[in-house]
């Protein structure tokens, strides 16, 4: 493996004061039994360690850098909002700014409250669901992850996949009472538990394209089953778009696949790299909340003016004629020819991709839930992992995640990318 000392030090040195040396689960390289990677800078589609070792990363911040990695004009806009001062506490004008282009870009959100975080975003989504409705029950499904407030640590996805119960210690049962949590993708057993609780159920939350499961995406005819059945039982429907937002249009999942949620869930590329989420719905829905309703939501950086320019920016460059277009086809010169390839040989492998997030699921040839993935080789992904970062690839450190192509990345990386993995394949 690559020589990293002065990673090795800084980590032994991080797990002194910090616990697990990590500030985020999945950091840690639990499984894979090497020293994590100690970031230094990014630029462009790169990521470089303390060691001077350069990557071709494929996390970018977990989605966020859409752009890639310090991209200039996010860059100037963010130094030019922060010489003007960094946090205020009161409302400035970016933010309205930003919750406008937002409306614009999402015709379900008329209202948007800015947060820090997504598990801010979908948790007090949920909670003015509760509020709204007045009544108690949520559904949520197993894979999908909305972030670690208490009531979502059922079955959720990503990191926690590898506590026994997927779940964590430290939340009393009761929190998890009103929770219910089915099978993605399942549309008997969502028929059935409608049927039962639908007259006191406050609402359903879903990823449309699941991606902390590894990417997968809910079929439409069953996103249009939730949608019906909450309509009929007079539940709200969140989609938690923090990671399909903005990334597979400029209207989301609920753009692609035609569906209108009640709520809508941001994060990642709206911040343009900073601390930065958001929800939004219509107008008599989001007015519940305070100061005008009853449901309590509050954040002394919430609509932090740094992050809301920096986010702004990343939006309008979004915007640009045929940004998806040319991005889509940067993320199918690996896909295409990955993808054909273990379908010709028939090989246990599968990719999962919708346009430029995918995942290469290893011992398995078809993923459509949590326990399809559950069924993948650990070992194997190990063993990819291993090879990509080795020869100069930063992919996503497990199994459960997605990888994202950015505008940054360039065609001769993309290809090295795809002979990587081809060679790999034929090991």
């Amino acid at each position: 493996m690559r020589e990293r000392p002065l990673s090795k030090r800084c980590f032994e040195d991080l797990c002194d004061v910090i616990p697990g040396g990590v500030n985020s689960p999945v950091r840690a390289f639990c499984d894979l039994a090497i020293t994590p990677l100690v970031a230094e800078s990014g630029s462009g589609s790169h990521i470089t360690d303390i060691d001077g070792n350069s990557y071709i990363d494929y996390c970018m911040s977990w989605g966020a850098l859409i752009h890639g990695h310090t991209h200039p004009e996010v860059v100037e806009k963010a130094i030019q909002r922060l010489k003007m001062g960094s946090s205020f506490g009161a409302t400035t004008n970016i933010e309205e700014k930003l919750a406008r282009k937002i409306t614009t870009l999402m015709p379900s959100c008329e209202r948007v409250r800015l947060v820090s975080s997504g598990t801010e975003a979908t948790m007090t989504a949920c909670r003015l669901a509760r509020g709204y409705t007045n009544r108690p029950l949520m559904i949520k499904f197993a894979g999908c992850y909305h972030g670690h407030a208490d009531h979502f640590l059922v079955q959720a996805g990503s990191g926690v996949t590898r506590l026994k119960e997927s779940s964590s210690s430290g939340i009393p049962k009761e929190m998890l009472a009103s929770t219910y949590c089915l099978p993605f993708n399942d549309h008997d057993a969502c028929n059935q538990l409608f049927d039962e609780i639908g007259s006191n159920l406050a609402c359903v939350i879903i990823e449309p394209i699941a991606a902390n499961m590894g990417v997968v995406p809910a079929s439409k005819p069953f996103l249009e089953l939730l949608r019906r059945r909450t309509k009929e039982c007079g539940a709200l429907l969140i989609f938690d778009e923090v990671i399909s937002g903005f990334r597979v249009a400029l209207g989301g999942a609920q753009e692609k696949y035609g569906i209108t949620p009640d709520l809508s869930c941001f994060g990642k590329i709206m911040g343009g790299g900073f601390p930065a989420a958001g929800f939004g719905g219509k107008k008599e829905i989001m007015d519940v909340l305070a100061p005008q309703g009853s449901v309590y939501q509050a954040g002394t950086l919430s609509g932090n003016p740094v992050a809301m320019e920096a986010g702004l920016k990343a939006l309008e460059l979004c915007q640009a004629p045929g940004f998806y277009d040319t991005l889509n086809a940067k993320a199918r010169i690996i896909i295409d020819p990955v993808r054909e390839y273990i379908k010709k040989h028939d090989l246990p492998f599968c990719i999962n991709s919708v346009d430029s997030l995918f995942t290469l699921f290893c011992g398995v040839k078809e993923v459509n839930n949590q326990a399809d993935a559950k069924k993948q080789d650990n070992e194997l992904f190990n063993k990819l992992f291993y090879y990509m970062f080795e020869h100069g690839v930063y992919m996503p450190p497990g199994p459960y995640e997605g990888w994202f192509v950015s505008m940054a990345h360039s065609q001769d990386e993309l290809e090295k990318t795809r002979d990587l993995l081809l060679q790999w394949l034929r090991i």
